[in-house]
């Protein structure tokens, strides 16, 4: 059966595999004989127990995660990871943070409320524009770890190569570029990321922790469930788990795998964003907004010579089925996010559309 689709540009959430959401759409009233969707299942049920096991384990294999490392389950986004990175990580109540767009300005202010929070470069005086130079910060010697926004959804930034972090926890959101391509876990003592992106459904989000940071001596007063001992000893089970979500993250995981990993999937991601950056250097109406070096593969805002002809340019686009090209409320502009399921040939058909544009409004 085919369906009328768009190509949806939306930061998230965001597209997921065609494949995946037919294989999907054949379960969702009877999983694999079970005579239930996984949306009505018991999470304390066999048949979720091997869901949630093999999603963890195609994980694993995906990123190369060590065995010493963590995969934890846990609703409420990355957003809710601004507060427990602190609450749990912090034993001398020092953190040094790099600002890079909104993202980690978010979670630099919400670790403010937690402890002594050092800001060691920024890009703000640039709009956020570009990445500093994180080769030889001034890292706090007692700092418990050292926290970036790898990918910024909203600037359209990326980091080119880490910081140099002297020895100090390097923590990493990863939202909006993960499983884009591959990752050496154990250049980080966290990693998180919410999966409304490249993954799945809104609603949770994966943290994978190194086990020595996973703290048991916490203060009484931090809550219950935004501990990280909670959902590792638990097996991201201490509540009901986004039992869905796990179940759509888990198919992904098993697509990626079937391509040929994120070695193929990277592949596919340069060459999609080859064709938007392109587009944009040789046009005179169309403008990236990102410095060339440190351009997201995931994430594209551009604008024109006014917000009116953005708007214009939104709207004809919409009205032509691309959708979510509207750039984020507080930077106004365009954005085209192209994650792992926006398939090549959605790019070039953007990019022929906007070519048609600029020539007709010359």
């Amino acid at each position: 059966m085919k369906y009328d689709r768009i190509y949806n540009f939306s930061a998230g959430p965001s597209m997921l595999p065609e494949p995946v959401l037919e294989e999907i759409a054949a379960e969702v009233l009877n999983y694999r004989g079970s005579g239930m969707s996984v949306m009505e299942m018991s999470h304390r049920s066999k048949v979720f127990q091997t869901i949630i096991d093999e999603a963890e384990a195609d994980l694993r294999e995906l990123m190369g995660i060590p065995d010493n490392y963590k995969v934890l389950f846990i609703q409420g986004g990355a957003t809710l990871q601004f507060a427990m990175i602190p609450m749990n990580l912090m034993k001398n109540g020092v953190a040094d943070y790099i600002v890079t767009g909104a993202w980690s300005k978010k979670a630099y202010k919400e670790a403010k409320k937690y402890g002594k929070i050092n800001l060691v470069a920024t890009s703000e005086d640039r709009n956020y524009s570009y990445i500093p130079d994180v080769t030889d910060l001034a890292i706090s010697p007692d700092a418990d770890y050292v926290y970036i926004c790898e990918n910024e959804t909203i600037h359209g930034t990326t980091y080119r190569q880490l910081p140099n972090t002297k020895g100090k926890v390097l923590v990493s959101d990863q939202s909006s570029m993960f499983l884009s391509k591959p990752c050496k876990v154990s250049d980080y003592g966290l990693i998180y990321g919410g999966v409304q992106k490249n993954i799945g459904p809104a609603g949770m989000v994966i943290a994978i922790i190194r086990e020595d940071l996973i703290r048991t001596d916490l203060d009484d007063k931090i809550p219950t469930y935004m501990r990280y001992d909670t959902h590792a000893e638990n097996g991201s089970m201490y509540n009901t788990p986004n039992t869905w979500c796990i179940y759509v993250c888990g198919k992904v995981f098993k697509y990626l795998k079937s391509i040929g990993g994120l070695e193929a999937m990277a592949k596919r991601n340069e060459e999609k964003a080859k064709l938007m950056y392109d587009f944009l250097d040789s046009s005179k109406m169309f403008k990236g907004t990102v410095d060339k070096e440190f351009r997201s593969l995931m994430n594209i805002p551009f604008v024109t010579e006014s917000k009116e002809l953005d708007a214009e340019v939104v709207a004809a686009t919409k009205a032509a089925g691309y959708d979510n090209l509207k750039g984020h409320k507080s930077v106004g502009g365009l954005r085209a996010s192209i994650y792992n399921a926006m398939p090549k040939d959605g790019v070039e058909a953007l990019v022929d559309f906007l070519t048609k544009f600029e020539a007709e409004h010359k």
